[in-house]
């Protein structure tokens, strides 16, 4: 394999906005890895995607940790060079009564687990290498809903909203700390707005291909330093007030 050659991972790449995502940076030249919680359903999509998988809970951070050296070690002993793209599409909804003052230690943590400390994981495992080579994307999967400012922005589903104001927050204190692309390296976080999936139902108003389009141009975009930006929320290929 030459090691001009783009790799990425896409986790939650088993269904929905990852799936979506996996398929796009794969017409786009990317060999990819996709990681999903089921077995079967990671195995059927990497087969229907054409790409290779694995299977673990990202909330057991141990694990998930193991799996992604695992991936890294297996990806460069077939002659790929450091990481290019992580797009971190997994997340949970939390239940429609878990306000603040509702909900329980266990729909707490169920949710930031996955939602905020999976993020860090992936990030803290895969994105060193990343900086230090003065290269790669890492994209966010967020929500509108994670905003501190603007339309429907409070109330209820307190630990989905308290996640992803925790994501969008580590996404900027990262650019920050890697110099805002200037050295190459570029995070984002994405709103994929209101989709068809399993989380956002079938009578959603936008098809998962039009939630993941952001995520596609965030991972592949040209990017030029002196004019372009990176360390925060995008819908649509937009800035989106945080």
């Amino acid at each position: 394999m030459n090691q001009q050659a783009k790799w990425a991972i896409v986790t939650g790449g088993s269904r929905g906005l990852g799936f979506e995502t996996a398929k796009g940076l794969i017409a786009a030249g990317y060999f990819v890895y996709i990681i999903g919680k089921d077995e079967n359903r990671a195995k059927d999509s990497a087969e229907k995607l054409g790409c290779k998988y694995r299977a673990v809970d990202v909330s057991e951070s141990k694990k998930f940790r193991k799996v992604l050296v695992d991936i890294t070690t297996e990806a460069q002993a077939a002659g790929f060079g450091v990481l290019d793209v992580l797009v971190l599409s997994h997340g949970v909804m939390s239940e429609k009564m878990s306000k603040t003052l509702r909900t329980t230690d266990e729909e707490w943590r169920r949710t930031l687990s996955i939602n905020l400390d999976a993020v860090f994981t992936a990030v803290n495992e895969l994105a060193p290498a990343m900086a230090e080579a003065r290269k790669g994307r890492v994209v966010v999967y967020s929500a509108c809903l994670g905003r501190m400012s603007g339309p429907g922005t409070h109330g209820g589903l307190a630990p989905y909203r308290i996640s992803k104001a925790g994501v969008n927050a580590f996404v900027k204190n990262l650019s920050y700390e890697t110099g805002l692309g200037a050295r190459g390296f570029l995070v984002d976080a994405i709103c994929p707005g209101h989709c068809r999936t399993d989380m956002g139902g079938q009578d959603a108003p936008r098809s998962a291909q039009e939630g993941a389009a952001t995520a596609i141009w965030l991972a592949t975009r040209d990017f030029d330093p002196t004019k372009d930006k990176t360390g925060l929320l995008w819908e649509d290929n937009q800035i989106v007030d945080w």
